[in-house]
């Protein structure tokens, strides 16, 4: 059989798809926070309280309305996403005056709040949500046996990152958007609801966050803590990319999900603190970020 560094290339193959698959969590996840962290200057702690609340949403849905996993993966963000805009237009809104910190004891406090809430509904234990029926089946790549969902895992998280990313860097709106970052009196002054459009950007970042939830449902168990457990990584994964750059942001959470699947393999006791060793890396050489832009 055929090795690589001393691995079998099946086996190698086969641990890299698996790590694929997970960075593309990531990389919606990710994508989303960078948004609001980069683009509104807003350290968003909550993000991984949206996540969860987009997952428990999904099975909510399910279970008590009969909400089919298609339909969840359409109308979650919207109704996660909504909530983000009346926590933002309430709340949030009042603190962009005041230092950052400020914000980020907000979102947190919501995050504790929302986190309670769960786990006095449904305790600490995960509960289960299907794999549609129509992505039940397997793949065979010639050297795994992959599902079908996590193959649509990764397509559905690229194809929206893709879209993210032409938004914001290719359209009118998102150059309104940018330019509204850096001076939103200037832009004012051509007519655009800068309090609007930082509004509706929030809430976008947060039906991302929801719309990760709804993917991850089928694959991890949904449970109160499962966006805590994510929280840091994503927040490296920002870091690593470089604030308000939305490609580096996507490419450094799928390589850094391919670069844990092989730590796996190597040395698994390792897996849970590559990413930050490799963050402390790049903050030495490059303060910025990967693809950040140095002030």
């Amino acid at each position: 059989m055929d090795e690589i560094f001393g691995f079998p290339v099946v086996v190698l193959a086969s641990q890299l798809m698996l790590g694929l698959v997970n960075g593309a969590f990531y990389a919606v996840l990710s994508l989303g926070l960078a948004v609001v962290f980069g683009l509104l200057n807003i350290i968003n702690f909550s993000h991984g309280a949206f996540y969860m609340v987009g997952a428990y949403a999904a099975f909510m849905g399910l279970n008590y309305l009969g909400v089919s996993y298609w339909l969840a993966l359409v109308l979650t963000p919207l109704v996660v996403g909504t909530l983000g805009v009346a926590f933002e237009r309430t709340l949030l809104r009042k603190l962009y005056q005041l230092d950052h910190l400020y914000g980020l004891l907000l979102t947190f406090g919501l995050t504790l709040v929302v986190e309670g809430a769960f786990r006095t509904a449904y305790g600490v234990s995960g509960q289960s949500y299907p794999v549609p029926e129509a992505l039940g089946s397997v793949l065979d790549l010639g050297f795994m046996m992959l599902p079908t969902y996590r193959a649509w895992v990764v397509v559905a998280s690229v194809a929206v990152c893709a879209v993210t990313w032409f938004v914001i860097e290719r359209t009118r709106l998102g150059a309104l958007l940018r330019a509204g970052t850096e001076n939103p009196k200037l832009v004012e002054t051509f007519g655009v609801n800068v309090p609007r459009m930082v509004m509706l950007t929030y809430g976008f970042g947060v039906a991302l966050a929801a719309f990760a939830g709804v993917l991850a449902a089928p694959v991890l168990q949904v449970n109160p803590l499962m966006g805590s457990n994510l929280l840091i990584i994503v927040f490296a994964v920002v870091v690593i990319g470089g604030l308000g750059s939305t490609l580096g942001t996507v490419t450094t959470a799928l390589g850094l999900g391919l670069i844990e699947g092989l730590t796996k393999l190597i040395y698994a006791e390792a897996s849970s603190t590559v990413v930050f060793l490799i963050m402390v890396l790049v903050l030495l050489v490059r303060p910025a970020g990967l693809f950040g832009k140095e002030s």
